[in-house]
């Protein structure tokens, strides 16, 4: 060995200089308070966003059917509203009878020989209650003295139209087989087939009345 070799000075061991930054991790972070559902990738925040949306919905649904509840009652049979039955066809009034008044149901009943007719008992003009007047056999409004035949026609008053009328309904077992149709022009009632049908009033069910210009009875009185 020289004197040159002996004399070397023999550098010292590398080490590492700390430049005080952090030394990134290899591990995945997660973020602060998250923790896992069981499912892959939702956080507790996510579930706790989905089950108030969802609690949310459900309580819409239900504020919304009470809604519909609340805005579509139910009427029971033989109340205004409801379905009035009358029976079979053999217990109606004879054809061109005077009308019957059915105080429950708020109508007049007419068998005329076209068919049958309910015919609603509040005038179209300013909605009093009209009566039956035999002398004058025809319906006459107290109130303004609009005037009405037995089948509900317009004769003459300030009346508009008229008489509104309830849909009536032949059953024949079980089966509607007619009821009160409406066209541009009038209100056609429907008429028994046979002695043993079934007849209803559905009191809600009304059609107005055509307009007085229409009325096959207009100044007639």
């Amino acid at each position: 060995m020289t004197v040159a070799q002996r004399g070397a000075i023999r550098p010292a061991p590398w080490t590492p200089v700390r430049t005080g930054r952090p030394v990134p991790s290899t591990r995945p972070e997660t973020t602060q308070g998250s923790e896992e559902t069981g499912r892959e990738g939702i956080n507790r925040r996510e579930f706790l966003a989905y089950a108030w949306g969802a609690a949310l919905a459900l309580l819409t649904l239900e504020g919304g059917y009470l809604t519909f509840q609340f805005m579509m009652p139910r009427f029971r049979a033989g109340e205004f509203g409801g379905v009035f039955e009358l029976g079979p066809a053999a217990t109606l009034p004879p054809v061109g009878a005077v009308p019957q008044r059915n105080t429950q149901g708020r109508y007049w009943l007419y068998h005329s020989e076209e068919g049958v007719k309910a015919l609603y008992q509040v005038c179209t003009h300013l909605g009093c209650l009209y009566n039956w007047i035999d002398a004058r056999n025809r319906f006459e409004c107290p109130c303004h003295g609009s005037k009405f035949t037995a089948e509900g026609d317009y004769i003459e008053g300030p009346a508009p139209r008229s008489l509104d009328q309830f849909v009536v309904e032949v059953v024949v077992d079980g089966q509607v087989v007619a009821r009160t149709e409406e066209t541009d022009t009038r209100i056609v009632p429907p008429k028994p087939p046979s002695p043993d049908a079934q007849i209803r009033v559905q009191t809600g069910k009304k059609i107005l009345g055509k307009p007085r210009e229409l009325s096959p009875a207009r100044g007639q009185g």
